[in-house]
């Protein structure tokens, strides 16, 4: 019965992490979609203050990417039952999520040191409208690396091999996915500032 289960469990696992995904990524179209049309009224009016990207974001670009390296390394690793390796290569990959979530609260902050505000009387609709894209997405990378920790504590356990690797894999898409939203979302901002 305990085997049903957690075999009924698995099964559904990966159908809703894409529910969530698409739920997620029509957040961001929307979100976007309102900054879009917030310039163009407010650029037909000659009051779109422009806000430059902050240097961390394109740091923080590296980081995701070097992350969802290291994920797909240790997917390979645990399919080809090299635990060891996917035991080191997970640690990285949460390491390297806490590089990106630091290189964006250090990115918020050079938007601050440019004087740009998320709201108040110095506060523009563009300042405003980057952070609420920017923090959006690091809520849910801060997801993803409880989720790399997580993945990592349960390969200490030796939850994951070449016959056992769905865990490592959903958390694969997973962390691939806030990769490319976020590349997405950062040429989004650098080209329709």
């Amino acid at each position: 019965m305990e085997q049903s289960v957690s075999s009924s469990v698995a099964k559904a696992a990966k159908p809703l992490l894409w529910i969530g995904m698409v739920s997620m990524a029509m957040a961001f179209a929307g979100l976007t979609s309102g900054y879009v049309v917030a310039r163009s009224a407010l650029v037909a009016k000659g009051q779109w203050v422009e806000v430059p990207l902050p240097r961390a974001f394109w740091a923080s670009t590296a980081f995701v990417l070097l992350g969802s390296f290291l994920v797909h390394r240790a997917l390979r690793a645990a399919q080809e039952d090299r635990v060891k390796q996917v035991n080191s290569l997970l640690l990285a990959a949460v390491g390297v999520g806490l590089l990106f979530l630091v290189s964006q609260v250090l990115g918020g902050r050079e938007v601050l040191a440019q004087g740009y505000y998320f709201t108040g009387a110095k506060s523009t609709q563009a300042g405003s409208w980057l952070y609420v894209i920017a923090w959006f997405h690091w809520m849910h990378a801060l997801a993803g690396v409880f989720v790399l920790a997580y993945t990592w504590r349960q390969s200490l356990r030796g939850a994951y091999s070449s016959s056992r690797f769905g865990g490592l894999e959903r958390t694969a898409l997973f962390w691939h996915f806030l990769d490319g939203l976020w590349i997405y979302l950062v040429l989004f901002l650098a080209f329709l500032r």
